[in-house]
């Protein structure tokens, strides 16, 4: 069987590639992203280039493919200050890549990483499947676009879709990216490494977080869940923990000692806080818990895990 990932070399799509590849060792990955996907070798066929170019999109889907794992997108920063990069890459292309699937004789399972920035506007304190979606960000409106299409396909049949609104993943290793939701990490991540930062929105702000192995299992379930199950919406909110800025920097100074939390300052920046505080911040995940996605089971536990996977200083 083939799977193809797109964004395939960033974090998260590596950590997707090496579990499928683990749980399957008759399987072969097609790694597509606009660079080298580290993991290349005899069962991961590295592929260059970008989703907005048909021609190349065409190339990665071919008739052996069974599943597509859709995690290539312009993140939320870089999508609110580029609106017309946004709009190219997280809808033309997600477009493209879904006319390419519909070519293929089965449906293949399309497996679309979408995001909690779909919702904002006036929430309820819990959100759940059945609010409205009222995105107050380019990359939500853009992430929202491309969930109508999954939709629409998948009604179609030309693909068998499942819309997975991932939580922000914490804590993610290496150097900041352009999401607006890079700081979530950063507060811990830059302090353990002795690093000073900031925290840019108020402490009390709430956030929906979830860990990178709880990320990375949610994904591998949805490409193995009945379509049965799923109704005909098609989206999941994966189960995350609703957890306070403050709450975080508390586990951290458990977990790593006043030290490290007194490397973060605290200083809105409103250009960020203006985004990440129209997200909510709790969910009703019952369903999602109900088709077998799994949680995290505290804040400690997500720090925890950062701290005992960091690589050596």
């Amino acid at each position: 069987m083939k799977i193809l990932v797109t964004g395939a070399a960033g974090f998260l799509g590596q950590r997707l590639i090496a579990a499928l590849l683990r749980d399957d060792p008759a399987l072969a990955v097609v790694a597509a992203d606009t660079m080298p996907c580290p993991l290349a070798g005899d069962r991961v066929d590295s592929r260059v280039g970008t989703i907005t170019d048909a021609g190349f999109v065409a190339g990665i889907v071919d008739a052996d493919t069974a599943a597509v794992y859709h995690l290539a997108a312009v993140l939320s920063g870089q999508a609110e200050g580029e609106f017309d990069t946004g709009l190219v890459v997280n809808v033309d292309g997600t477009r493209a890549l879904l006319e390419a699937c519909r070519r293929l004789q089965a449906p293949a399972r399309l497996v679309f990483s979408s995001t909690v920035a779909v919702y904002g506007g006036a929430l309820p304190p819990v959100v759940s499947e059945e609010t409205a979606i009222v995105p107050q960000s380019s990359y939500g409106a853009a992430k929202t676009i491309g969930e109508v299409l999954v939709r629409e396909y998948s009604r179609r049949g030309y693909v068998d879709g499942v819309i997975c609104r991932v939580p922000t993943v914490a804590v993610r290793p290496g150097r900041p990216n352009s999401a607006v939701s890079s700081f979530v990490s950063g507060i811990i991540r830059e302090p353990v490494a002795g690093v000073e930062t900031v925290c840019p929105v108020p402490l009390d702000t709430t956030l929906w977080i979830c860990s990178p192995d709880a990320a990375t299992a949610n994904l591998v379930h949805a490409g193995r869940i009945p379509s049965r199950g799923l109704g005909p919406d098609r989206a999941v909110n994966l189960p995350g923990l609703s957890v306070s800025a403050g709450q975080m920097l508390d586990s951290l100074e458990r977990l790593a000692g006043p030290e490290a939390r007194a490397r973060v300052a605290c200083a809105v920046d409103d250009r960020i806080a203006r985004i990440v505080c129209t997200w909510p911040g709790r969910f009703d995940v019952g369903r999602a818990l109900a088709l077998g996605f799994t949680a995290d089971r505290d804040v400690d536990a997500i720090v925890r895990q950062f701290l005992e996977t960091r690589p050596a200083a």
